[in-house]
């Protein structure tokens, strides 16, 4: 039964670390198209073609690549508590067993420190996929 648990609870984290994969490498080629999908909707909206729909358009792509990133950042958030829960569950088995001396603690640090490295790529795509083309749109 013990063999059976530890397995389960590896592939739960196995699971948890490809999905954390799938939605930071989703959010990173979303924000690049988006971005430049903005600058050309921001470029665009001056010039002697201007019109309120341009504008209304740029909007309304903002808001949605604010959205998405925040939904990005949230099922980060969530994949963290749920591998925290499944390591310490695994700790503590190991315990029980007394082979808790083979687990490296300093494993839970690595992956805290992956986690905050994706974060911190998301926010900044996130940051330059909605303010470039505000700035493009407000400075021509």
């Amino acid at each position: 039964m013990l063999s059976h648990l530890h397995t389960h609870v590896v592939s739960e984290l196995q699971q948890s670390s490809r999905t954390d994969t799938v939605f930071v490498v989703t959010a990173v080629l979303f924000n690049l198209v988006v971005l430049g999908i903005n600058w050309g909707v921001a470029a665009a909206s001056h010039g002697p073609d201007r019109d309120a729909t341009k504008d209304l358009i740029l909007a309304v792509l903002v808001v949605a690549t604010v959205l998405i990133n925040f939904f990005c950042l949230r099922a980060l958030q969530a994949g963290r508590h749920t591998r925290a829960k499944l390591t310490g569950g695994l700790i503590a088995l190991y315990k029980d067993q007394a082979i808790d001396r083979y687990y490296d603690p300093q494993l839970l640090d690595a992956y805290g420190a992956r986690n905050k490295l994706f974060v911190a790529v998301l926010v900044v795509l996130a940051v330059i996929a909605t303010v470039v083309p505000l700035l493009e749109r407000l400075g021509g």
